[in-house]
């Protein structure tokens, strides 16, 4: 005191001298910010630790206000030691700089705060990005707290198209950046970007092959196009250390292709004179089969997930199996997504995604339960803007008041596969798993174009090509006929991949099948397919009913149902126990139901 009369004046020394100071002084000196006596600069505060800054701040209008930060933070769904961290290190600062209540705080006092982060790293080394990284939650929570107006923006910042076609030469890039901009029109935000990435590598290419050139309209076949045709395939992929795949060989030159073609359809006086590319001039694409999960991978894969700790992702890959998102249309989810329709059960809406379609995929009682849980740990707060709309929504999978990114998704799904030995799955597998799986237990193409969105039954069709019962039927017909001629065995009975047709009446509860007694008959499935999902499903139905004259149908499918709980668990199908023992209890409810009717 005796040396700074006037504590004003210590502010006003130079950086590193009041950094000399020793404890003693540095915890007078954070007394007379608490205190209002001087007021906090950026640069000194950077340099400081505030660890007790609750105890400094006690009995003070600081106190309410970190304490108040602090719990909203744990109710975004940080965890304490996040919490803690944004509170002394980002938000007490700023307090002590501008001395105004938490309430005041504004989206320039944070962008001061973040600038003088930058500055620091750039005068000392130090890294700024765990405090940008802190500064930029401190924006989530105080957002979701009502106290700012805006959400933190995107860490990713989108490359202007001007830029992004920077590398084309002369005045053709301005041609590729007038149709980049009126794409923007029709297309989002993802497809102009990527039209932008290959346009800007056609047009690279033209112009470093002909720099004279200036025009689309100088464009010719054989001095540009089958020159570029010719190059793509030696093109390095900037992703990977290879070449461009045969897929992207194939956008790019449909890219270059829709390019001249829409301009010459506008009425582009540049547009060139006559057609350039030509169908012949894409690549033809493999048609591989979809990619589904066997179903031993399926269930090692839905045990990891659900053991895992990262609940949300783990959920949000559990929901995706269960209903056949696409994962854009699994992230889209809204808080208010299950609908409850009379007398039709509940379904889950799905909104717009890649085909611009809406639909509804029904429910069963385990995904409503993952949907309630789902609600239940998401992170609360106001709503977000919708990438698509713009517009505020609730989202379903909101962590730490942002949205789940697809990223996390996808890294929980590779620490599921390898920790489940798998190798590598993507997310879109679950999606074919899904698929596949209501091809194998019979729905129809209408149904499963109307479950999974497709707007052509060619794309349904992929899935009903895998598991084709009447190409097998055919074939079986087929190879036992050319046996009989040429004098080999049958070796039907050998047979035990699929459902046998020909087993006799009185044998079928022995085969090494999933079986299923029905009211009307009897259901064998191979192995591989597991029991059917639909299998008794009229017997455990609450609106199903029966009469006194279909009591002995009723008694028989008890009898049989005992037996083949007794071959399950002979056979160790303890899945199949469980089922068979279900169906004897609903049986028994239902014969005393009508026997006391």
């Amino acid at each position: 005191m005796l040396r700074y009369p006037d504590p004003a004046k210590w502010s006003q020394e130079p950086l590193e001298r009041r950094l000399e100071a020793n404890s003693g002084t540095r915890a007078f000196v954070l007394y007379l910010m608490v205190t209002k006596r001087i007021r906090g600069d950026f640069p000194y505060l950077l340099e400081r630790k505030l660890a007790n800054i609750f105890v400094e701040v006690q009995g003070t209008d600081y106190e309410d206000d970190l304490r108040f930060f602090s719990a909203q933070a744990r109710k975004v769904g940080f965890s304490e030691r996040v919490s803690a961290a944004m509170t002394t290190s980002v938000i007490a600062k700023i307090l002590l700089r501008t001395q105004q209540p938490l309430t005041q705080i504004t989206s320039a006092d944070l962008e001061e705060f973040e600038t003088c982060c930058r500055a620091r790293e750039a005068q000392t080394g130090m890294s700024a990005r765990p405090l940008l990284v802190l500064s930029s939650s401190t924006r989530q929570v105080l957002f979701h707290a009502h106290l700012l107006a805006n959400p933190p923006l995107s860490r990713t910042q989108r490359v202007p198209l001007k830029d992004r076609v920077g590398a084309v030469n002369g005045p053709f890039a301005q041609f590729l950046l007038r149709y980049l901009e009126r794409k923007e029109v029709t297309c989002t935000r993802k497809t102009v970007s990527s039209l932008a990435t290959r346009l800007a590598h056609f047009g690279q290419f033209v112009t470093e092959a002909d720099p004279s050139l200036a025009s689309p309209a100088e464009l010719t076949r054989r001095s540009h196009i089958e020159p570029y045709l010719v190059s793509l395939p030696r093109s390095p992929n900037t992703k990977s250390s290879g070449t461009l795949s045969v897929a992207e060989q194939s956008r790019r030159v449909r890219a270059a292709g829709n390019f001249l073609r829409e301009i010459t359809e506008w009425g582009w006086p540049e547009a060139p004179p006559r057609q350039l590319f030509f169908r012949s001039d894409v690549p033809r694409l493999p048609r591989p089969l979809p990619r589904h999960l066997p179903p031993d991978a399926d269930r090692l894969l839905a045990q990891e997930l659900l053991a895992s700790d990262y609940r949300q992702a783990a959920d949000a890959l559990l929901l995706q199996r269960a209903c056949g998102l696409r994962i854009g249309e699994l992230l889209d989810l809204e808080l208010d997504c299950v609908h409850e329709i009379p007398e039709a059960g509940t379904w889950l809406k799905i909104p717009l995604g890649k085909m611009k379609t809406e639909r509804m995929v029904p429910l069963d009682p385990d995904t409503l339960a993952l949907v309630d849980r789902i609600i239940a740990e998401r992170s609360p707060g106001q709503p977000l803007a919708h990438p698509r709309t713009g517009k505020p929504a609730q989202f379903l999978f909101t962590h730490h008041g942002r949205r789940l990114g697809e990223s996390a998704v996808r890294l929980e799904l590779n620490r599921a596969a390898q920790a489940a030995g798998l190798g590598k799955i993507t997310p879109h597998q679950l999606r074919h798993t899904y698929a596949t799986a209501l091809i194998n237990a019979g729905v129809t193409l209408q149904s499963l174009m109307a479950l999974l969105g497709h707007v052509s039954a060619e794309m349904s069709l992929r899935y009903a090509s895998l598991f084709d019962s009447t190409v097998r039927t055919e074939y079986e017909r087929a190879l036992d006929l050319a046996k009989s001629r040429i004098g080999l065995p049958d070796l039907k009975e050998h047979r035990s991949l699929l459902p046998l047709s020909d087993v006799s009446v009185g044998s079928w509860h022995d085969t090494a099948t999933i079986k299923s007694r029905l009211a009307g008959g009897h259901c064998l499935r191979s192995p591989a397919q597991q029991a059917c999902q639909y299998a008794n499903i009229c017997e455990h139905c609450p609106s199903f009913r029966t009469e006194d004259s279909n009591l002995p149908v009723l008694e028989a499918q008890r009898k049989d149902a005992l037996i083949l709980a007794q071959d399950a668990k002979r056979r160790g199908w303890d899945s199949e126990v469980q089922r068979h023992e279900a169906l004897v209890t609903q049986l028994d409810l239902l014969i005393e139901r009508t026997r006391t009717a």
